[in-house]
């Protein structure tokens, strides 16, 4: 298969994670339109939720269509859309370079407005932990989250992340600390399910380093 990805799923007692497609994106794109976060905050280090109401639909596909155009085993993301009941309610990423010598994996995630609250970040952030620690053994996972992202925060105290310092952005201009948060298999804390996990071929552990 020339795009071995496309079969991956990991499925959760609540959730169905799979790599991007272009129909799902465009649900995705409609989930941003209705909300993503409070106009007064900013989560993101890129500010893309400022974007130009008229653009942002079309920036957020081509840096979706630019993450799959780079996919190498050198450095990969598996953009995960998150869907509940059928419909994309967001998206989880698992990224990593050179996973195959550094075995660490990075994490990023964001949900609409209308499903957060309902401890979909945890679940669907357990569920790429699951897979990058059980299914493609990788010996660190990180996380980051601004200081004032309660609930990203929370959702990593959670899963048992420890902190590993900070740095100081500026995504709308001011000072923000971003905190640093690093996980082993060991301390994971596992939820009380297993994710289900199909379409894991021989020829996508080879293209990601596993």
């Amino acid at each position: 298969m020339h795009w071995p990805q496309s079969a991956l799923v990991l499925r959760t007692p609540r959730l169905e994670l799979r790599p991007d497609d272009d129909g799902g994106l465009a649900e995705l794109v409609e989930v941003a339109y209705r909300g993503v976060h409070p106009p007064e905050r900013m989560p993101f280090m890129i500010p893309w939720t400022d974007a130009d109401p008229r653009y942002l639909g079309r920036g957020a596909l081509q840096h979706f269509w630019r993450e799959r155009a780079r996919f190498a085993p050198e450095s990969w993301a598996l953009n995960f859309l998150v869907r509940s009941e059928g419909r994309v309610i967001g998206v989880q990423t698992l990224r990593a370079d050179e996973f195959a010598v550094r075995r660490e994996t990075g994490s990023g995630s964001w949900l609409g407005l209308s499903a957060q609250g309902r401890g979909f970040g945890t679940e669907m952030r357990a569920a790429i932990l699951s897979y990058a620690f059980d299914v493609l053994g990788a010996e660190h996972a990180r996380s980051e989250a601004f200081s004032d992202n309660a609930a990203s925060l929370a959702v990593s105290a959670r899963l048992g992340y420890a902190e590993d310092g900070f740095e100081i952005l500026s995504p709308r201009g001011k000072p923000v600390r971003n905190i640093r948060l690093r996980l082993t298999p060991e301390t994971f804390r596992r939820p009380d399910w297993t994710v289900q996990v199909e379409g894991h071929t021989p020829d996508l552990a080879g293209l990601l380093g596993a």
